[in-house]
């Protein structure tokens, strides 16, 4: 009787487990893997830092618009708390003309605006500060009301190829303060430049967050005899949904970010082999056009002729200071003299001869990742340092990979391109490898130097689209750190060079600040060039004369073996 009942006991248990997988097994068909693997596996929340009131005061008064603001929702970027990211948008917020403009006269001109010293002396010494007052003007000559001009300043001696930053203070009434350091025996020139007006900011702020199509990619997909050409970005756009079937995403694995490429007519997706750069097309106005125009950009003002007179006295310099990750970037960071440029942040050394570059860079692994003016700095050591031998990896002349190793003193020296969007020739897209992928798959250790940079191929785009990539390769230095504390990061700034709707320097300089200030508490070096480019006498450039590029490489050797 007894073993009657437990054999039906038994038969309800197995028939119970049956119906039970049978459910699991449907519902599994239904819900996607990634579901799955989030149930099983949550990622673990870290504290993101956070911007600091000194950064946050760099913001403007004025309301953002909806549609001229980087907005990244949660789901967006788990990597960016939305704290971060509303300080980030209030210190990059740039104030706008209260009224659009009709006419390209009603713009800041800077033929007619001027600058006078404020409160001139008789004599001044190495270490004092003047301050010029700058005041706008429109192209009739009437002053203006509010601010928003983009203006460069720097100090100058041709005579010495001395010269330093200026820092600009918009005070939103027309006028605005540089303040200057003097910083060597002898004349000081001022020059004060309208890189743009505050009418041909709001151009390009405007087209920046509203028209992410002015550059387009192409994909070439490839399968055996066949081969096709489509159009490419780093979102869905108005040319990438005229196809008839859209599209081919692509999802990077490590920060979530997509590349999506119009899907060929007879090839699959999987069949997409090579990158390249499609076409630039801006949809500007006649107006908007004329306040971009270079008879309006980039000028010098005609302000009184100022020439300070500077006496000797001895100035603490940073010399006492070791070159260490962490350390803040002061205004001015450094100055020329004789072309040498003297850092105020640290003890900087010149490294003049191969032999000294070579000790300096002995048993190290250097990783550098980004645009090609970081590949002038590969290119510098390589032509610099006769022992360094570049191996020939049959990879694109632009975007490589490129290797060098010195044997006999264990050196390895590599340059990649950033990954993806990249404007660029006709590349193998698996040669182009996303910065938080190669740092994410570094061992890392007191060998390795990993250097990049990140900005001149994203003037194009939202700054919300910036902003993701920022943070995914914040996350990848952020474990890299934790599991080989000794790994050097360092980080090139953003340069000036750039003048166009395509890549302007008010656009470079907002993509440098967001950087600073989503690393700005990590152990990384910052390698303030913005201030080295801006100031310097050769002409205007996004590829820096060689003179800039020897003292930019001396900055990071610096720190690579500091004293």
């Amino acid at each position: 009787m007894y073993w009657k009942a437990w054999k039906k006991l038994i038969k309800l248990v197995i028939i119970l487990t049956f119906v039970s997988l049978a459910i699991f097994w449907w519902f599994g068909q239904q819900l996607p893997v990634s579901f799955l693997v989030s149930i099983a596996h949550k990622p673990e929340r870290r504290p993101v830092p956070l911007m600091d009131r000194k950064l946050a005061n760099l913001c403007s008064s004025r309301p953002a618009s909806q549609s001229d603001s980087a907005h990244i929702s949660p789901t967006d970027s788990t990597f960016i708390s939305p704290e971060e990211l509303q300080l980030i948008e209030k210190a990059l917020k740039w104030p706008a003309p209260p009224t659009s403009v009709t006419a390209v006269d009603q713009a800041t001109n800077a033929y007619t605006s001027s600058y006078i010293l404020q409160n001139p002396r008789k004599s001044y010494s190495v270490g004092d500060n003047i301050t010029v007052v700058i005041t706008a003007r429109d192209g009739l000559n009437n002053s203006k009301a509010y601010g928003g001009d983009f203006f460069q300043a720097k100090l100058f001696n041709a005579k010495l190829k001395a010269s330093v930053y200026g820092e600009v203070v918009d005070h939103h009434n027309g006028t605005y303060t540089a303040t200057f350091k003097l910083l060597w025996e002898g004349h000081a020139n001022v020059s004060i430049r309208l890189i743009h007006s505050s009418e041909a900011v709001e151009v390009l702020l405007r087209h920046r967050e509203r028209d992410p199509d002015k550059v387009f990619f192409t994909g070439v997909f490839r399968r055996l005899d066949r081969q096709e050409k489509v159009v490419c970005n780093a979102q869905r756009s108005e040319r990438l949904l005229k196809a008839s079937q859209c599209c081919c995403e692509y999802k990077n694995p490590i920060t979530g970010e997509s590349w999506i490429c119009r899907k060929p007519s007879r090839l699959p997706c999987s069949a997409w082999v090579d990158h390249g750069m499609g076409g630039y097309q801006a949809r500007l106005s006649k107006l908007e056009s004329t306040l971009l125009h270079s008879k309006y950009t980039n000028k010098n003002l005609p302000g009184e002729d100022i020439t300070v007179n500077v006496s000797r006295r001895d100035l603490d310099s940073g010399m006492n200071v070791k070159c260490v990750p962490g350390l803040d970037t002061p205004s001015p960071a450094g100055f020329y003299l004789h072309d040498n440029w003297t850092s105020l942040m640290c003890h900087t050394q010149s490294f003049r001869t191969a032999n000294q570059t070579v000790a300096c860079l002995k048993d190290k692994q250097v990783l550098m990742m980004g645009d090609s003016t970081l590949r002038q700095w590969y290119e510098y050591l390589l032509k610099t340092v006769p022992t360094l031998k570049q191996l020939n990896l049959y990879t694109s002349a632009k975007s490589g990979p490129f290797e060098a190793v010195d044997t006999g003193n264990n050196i390895r020296l590599v340059w990649r391109a950033h990954g993806l969007p990249i404007r660029t020739s006709l590349t193998p897209r698996a040669d182009l490898h996303y910065i938080a992928s190669e740092v994410a798959a570094l061992a890392g250790g007191q060998h390795s130097v990993v250097v990049f940079t990140i900005w001149a191929h994203f003037t194009t785009f939202p700054l919300a689209t910036y902003l993701k990539r920022l943070a995914g390769i914040r996350r990848a230095v952020q474990a890299l750190l934790q599991r080989a504390p000794q790994t050097l990061v360092l980080i090139k700034s953003a340069n000036t060079g750039y003048k166009d709707i395509y890549g302007s320097d008010w656009l470079s300089w907002q993509l440098d600040w967001a950087l600073r200030m989503m690393f700005r508490e990590l152990p990384v070096v910052i390698i303030d060039v913005w201030q080295m480019t801006s100031c310097h006498y050769s002409p205007d450039d996004i590829h820096p004369s060689q003179e800039v590029i020897k003292n930019e490489v001396d900055l990071l050797l610096s720190f690579v073996c500091p004293r």
